[in-house]
């Protein structure tokens, strides 16, 4: 083995599963400004872009100003919400065991890489008590949206791990094609809100079907890396 591996993990849609607070906020979000409401799938088919993008996205035909409009509501939609006890973002099942098991190991570091602010990642990894597993974070607030690769270039910079000692792990397109541009090996998971064939369409080596698959996966994918 090589120096030390680096898996970058997107958040929404992989680690945890916020599309009940996603939809709940951008409903919000639209009523505030008179926008019709859109449908469920279309909102989460935009998970994983950086806010300004994703609204941009869900909204083409509306001038700049109504997209900061709505997204400075979505923002403070998301943030009540929080309170609420009935919308939660929970771990999705397997998450918390493969990352322990990740974290407890000296050849591997771990990585996010979000769309999500950072004081909403801060507000997730304290929710679920992940603070301190990773090497590093990158959010929408430092970098472009995915799928443009700085995120993924910088963690990598940030850890010293090369791009072939590096994989990203998401559920969108666009994390898929954020690792081909950055040179890493892409690898999806099929829980999420973009369809597995989208994934591969994009990119991914492999799709996972439930977490307790990721630690096998990597051992083959990484020869000398023990299961």
């Amino acid at each position: 083995m090589s120096g030390r591996k680096l898996v970058v993990f997107d958040c929404d849609g992989t680690l945890v599963d916020s599309q009940h607070m996603i939809v709940a906020a951008m409903d919000r979000a639209f009523d505030v400004h008179s926008l019709p409401k859109l449908p469920r799938a279309q909102v989460l088919s935009i998970v994983g872009l950086s806010l300004q993008e994703a609204i941009t996205a869900l909204l083409p035909e509306e001038n700049a100003a109504t997209i900061t409009l709505v997204q400075e509501s979505y923002r403070q939609a998301f943030f009540h919400l929080r309170e609420d006890p009935s919308l939660h973002e929970p771990l999705f099942p397997g998450a918390r065991e493969a990352l322990t098991a990740l974290a407890e190991r000296d050849d591997i570091l771990l990585g996010v890489a979000t769309g999500k602010s950072r004081r909403g990642l801060r507000s997730i990894l304290e929710l679920h008590d992940l603070k301190g597993m990773f090497a590093t974070l990158q959010t929408a607030d430092d970098h472009p949206s995915k799928p443009h690769p700085a995120m993924l270039l910088q963690a990598m910079t940030e850890t010293g791990v090369a791009a072939g000692d590096t994989v990203i792990i998401g559920d969108t397109s666009f994390d898929m094609v954020m690792g081909v541009e950055a040179g890493v090996r892409p690898i999806g998971v099929s829980w999420g809100y973009h369809k597995s064939y989208e994934l591969t369409e994009h990119g991914a080596v492999h799709v996972l079907e439930q977490f307790d698959e990721l630690i096998p996966f990597l051992a083959a994918e990484w020869t000398g890396v023990p299961s």
